[in-house]
């Protein structure tokens, strides 16, 4: 894996951007199967991920990935509100397709159903909240890459990446360094040069934040476009008796 290739080893930014946005946050419970995936656990009992086997498995769900010729028979899901905007992001820059939001169920079982699907492969970003995806996808045979945190059952699951698979920042963040890996191995691009796509993007925004925003913004050019006017109009007036009307005539 990526323990032998130098090439495909993490740099100490990568590190720094993965503790930055607490990627090794656990949770308080910790399932028997990702055990392996922990190092520690603090004082008030948060399990801390190795960060080192999340990249590793990583850069083994980035190799999986570009074995599948047709980049579109790669389905990522999210029904976790903070993934959904990582997964369309992703499905954009890579060529995937996005199921974000509520999965239906029978997609992949249900010939009938309007939008069925078969994927040679599918990505979730939470084993719980995306369980009907799972569940169908052993049904038929469909490889299964996860996000998966410390309390998340693996039952079905092909390859898990432990990360904290919660935070908003985190999500973003591994689904980032997900497409950058997978367009690195398919040399779409260099990895001596930075990718030029900001991580910013794959972050969850609140709607309410954004429109209250884009309102302030809106607001201010009014004030300022009001402003010009009227100072314009003070400038056009002549207030000189020569050119007044004489009302008294």
């Amino acid at each position: 894996m990526s323990g032998s290739i130098a090439a495909l080893k993490p740099t100490e930014k990568d590190i720094q951007q993965l503790l930055a946005c607490k990627v090794h946050m656990g949770t308080k419970n910790l399932t028997s199967d990702m055990e392996r995936y922990t190092t520690a656990r603090r004082k008030d009992g948060i399990h801390i991920i190795n960060l080192h086997m999340t990249w590793q498995k990583l850069v083994l769900a980035a190799r999986a990935i570009v074995t599948v010729e047709n980049p579109a028979d790669v389905v990522v899901i999210s029904a976790r509100p903070f993934g959904q905007r990582a997964v369309l992001k992703y499905a954009s820059n890579t060529g995937a397709t996005s199921m974000a939001g509520r999965f239906c169920p029978g997609t992949f079982t249900n010939q009938k159903q309007e939008k069925f699907a078969q994927p040679r492969l599918i990505i979730v970003t939470d084993p719980r909240t995306d369980h009907q995806a799972i569940k169908e996808s052993s049904y038929v045979n469909i490889p299964i890459i996860a996000f998966c945190d410390t309390d998340s059952p693996l039952e079905h699951v092909d390859i898990a990446i432990p990360c904290n698979n919660r935070g908003r920042l985190s999500i973003g963040m591994l689904y980032w360094m997900l497409a950058r890996e997978v367009l690195r191995m398919r040399s779409v691009i260099s990895r001596t040069l930075e990718w030029d796509v900001k991580v910013d993007l794959f972050f969850y925004r609140d709607p309410e934040e954004v429109l209250k925003k884009e309102q302030e913004e809106t607001s201010a050019v009014v004030v300022t476009s009001a402003a010009h006017h009227d100072a314009g109009e003070d400038n056009g007036l002549d207030w000189g008796e020569e050119n007044s009307p004489d009302w008294g005539a």
